[in-house]
């Protein structure tokens, strides 16, 4: 049985950024909490290699830019360092004494009340030595790690080049770093990020690890990121026609998250997880019988029963209550939990500077930003390094960056190979053509600032561990907290902000924090008052249609969530149907 199946959480902490999940795994899975890794940057992810080589006597050589398949290399390297550096742990956890202030005992004190931390509670309150011993003995083998997963947004996918020769399609981003992967020795998810990729998902059928073994186990799965269940039904039937399956959906809200927003059609949390809820089973006796015909197309032997299925959500999620309420009435197999991990520095990587920020940080410094090159609505911290660095260079008439990492680039317009909306040399040839294409001096204006916002997200978002561990101290640190982030302001340990998830304390600061369907809601509606305002400029990004049709279906949420709310607890009902019908009010007076 994989670890997947014995995991004790029911959390998991999301990838965060590039720099502030990279090496989670080696702080908490020893704990038997699941976390993930962004693999999208090598460079950092080397670095972070050498690091820890470093610090636990491990032999490091290094992986030059100009090696062959250096990339992909790289990620190996690295993934097969945390587990073979976790295993240690555990085992070293597993060894020790179960006393006070020994790491068997803070593994079993963080757990959620569950039939494992039962046990727990049982072995402490036998003075039977026999009885003892044996339960020792059990919980000794049950303490297994959390899951090392890693991340790929699969629109960054940029094709590279060697010496001007474009080269072959393996070595484009995102499929080298999905070979990284699977050619590493964990057992453990890959979660696929940001959208549909054909050639990255026709790749990944190339390594028997996503295959199953003679008694049906996945070495390595498939970790669907969604916002609704069309695309998890589209993207699973695609995956399991080439005979792979996918063994979690995990439904991010469209809005309430952090880092980059995928605005959907107004589609909301709650609706969205009744859906999955109530065509769970469907989805899966469906996509059973796609991925057994295409094993039989392989000649491997078919499945009776489907393999295991979890369905999990995230975002903006901030309370115990919360917490439960979307376990049980969705039954989901875990919530992931990730803004809050950011005041947790014994989880994740972040400078003492931007801690401080983050504590500190209200409504007016967390906003949902344009500043992401990808084009894509990005949470940002207003007071971080990045942010001051990039006014600087606008205010010194030097604006854009110089392009170092170049794994946002995207953009052909001005040139034949990719650039970087936000490198330096886009916006000098952006601005100087401007003043050609026709538009009013108000628009002209809203344009320029679209243009000169966009921020160095590869290099700066490195910068929370690259400061942190003193690998750049120049660094210029981009924080993308998602707006839960204001209802925090203290600095937490790893056991406190446990006991928080699990209901043992609390660590909310804000008195009127709205629920995490109504912030979802409230975002979704500024969002579209945004857009509408953008239709009257002239710089409408959606249709009037399109801009209609998020009105209504947010409309419908709402009247999901007049009907949800005789389920919820009673001290919240009352504050929770008069913000909807105040969010209803605001909603019907947007004009499109």
């Amino acid at each position: 049985m994989s670890n997947q199946a014995k995991i004790p959480h029911s959390f998991h902490i999301p990838v965060m950024g590039t720099g502030f999940t990279i090496d989670t795994p080696l702080k908490v899975a020893k704990y038997g909490i699941s976390s993930a890794i962004s693999l999208v940057d090598d460079v950092l992810i080397e670095q972070i290699r050498k690091f820890h080589c470093e610090k636990s006597n491990e032999p490091y050589n290094t992986i030059k830019d100009q090696d062959d398949d250096a990339r992909a290399r790289r990620i190996t390297a690295y993934l097969n360092l945390l587990d073979r550096l976790i295993n240690k742990q555990i085992k070293e956890l597993q060894a020790s004494p179960f006393e006070k202030g020994n790491e068997i005992t803070r593994y079993y004190e963080m757990l959620p009340n569950n039939p494992i931390k039962k046990l727990y509670l049982d072995m402490l309150a036998t003075n039977n030595l026999e009885e003892k011993t044996a339960l020792q003995n059990t919980l000794r083998k049950a303490a297994v790690p959390g899951s090392i997963d890693v991340n790929i947004m699969t629109k960054l996918d940029r094709d590279n080049y060697r010496d001007g020769i474009k080269q072959p399609l393996e070595h484009s981003d995102a499929l080298a770093a999905l070979r990284g992967y699977a050619n590493s020795t964990l057992n453990s998810g890959i979660v696929f990020s940001a959208g549909f990729n054909p050639r990255l998902y026709g790749y990944i059928s190339q390594f028997n690890d996503f295959l199953p073994d003679d008694k049906g186990n996945l070495k390595k799965r498939i970790i669907l990121k969604v916002s609704d269940y069309r695309s998890a039904y589209i993207q699973g039937k695609y995956l399991a026609k080439h005979g792979i399956w996918v063994s979690e959906y995990r439904i991010e809200s469209a809005l309430n998250c952090g880092g980059h927003a995928f605005a959907n059609d107004g589609y909301l949390m709650g609706p969205i997880l009744q859906e999955f809820k109530e065509k769970r089973d469907e989805l899966i006796t469906t996509l059973h019988g796609f991925y057994n015909k295409a094993l039989a197309n392989r000649n491997k032997n078919c499945l009776k029963e489907p393999l295991k299925v979890s369905i999990t959500a995230q975002g903006g999620i901030g309370t115990n209550d919360e917490h439960m309420f979307l376990l049980g009435k969705y039954n989901l197999d875990a919530v992931g939990w990730g803004t809050p991990f950011l005041l947790v520095p014994e989880g994740v990587n972040i400078d003492d500077e931007h801690l401080q920020k983050l504590a500190a940080a209200t409504e007016k410094e967390v906003y949902l930003s344009d500043n992401s090159p990808l084009g894509i609505p990005f949470w940002n911290l207003s007071t971080s390094a990045s942010e001051e660095e990039r006014r600087h260079k606008i205010e010194s008439g030097k604006p854009g960056s110089p392009c170092l990492k170049q794994f946002a680039q995207t953009n052909t317009e001005f040139t034949k190979l990719p650039i970087c909306t936000a490198s330096r040399i886009y916006q000098k040839l952006k601005l100087r053509h401007l003043p050609e294409e026709g538009w009013t001096t108000k628009q002209l204006q809203i344009i320029k600032d679209k243009i000169l916002c966009k921020a160095c997200i590869c290099y700066d978002l490195a910068g929370s561990v690259t400061k942190k561990y003193m690998i750049d101290n120049n660094a210029k640190t981009a924080v993308c907290p998602g707006p839960n982030i204001v209802n925090f302001s203290k600095i937490a340990t790893l056991d406190e902000m446990l006991s928080h998830i699990y209901g043992r304390i609390s660590l909310i600061t804000s008195s009127n924090r709205p629920h995490v369907f109504l912030k979802e809601l409230m975002i979704h509606v500024d969002y579209l008052k945004k857009e509408a305002t953008a239709s009257l400029q002239g710089l409408a990004t959606r249709s009037h249609d399109k801009l209609c049709e998020v009105k209504t279906n947010i409309a419908n949420g709402i009247e999901y969530y007049q009907k949800l709310a005789s389920k919820l607890l009673k001290e919240q009902q009352e504050i929770f149907i008069d913000t909807l019908q105040s969010i209803k009010d605001e909603l019907e007076h947007i004009a499109i």
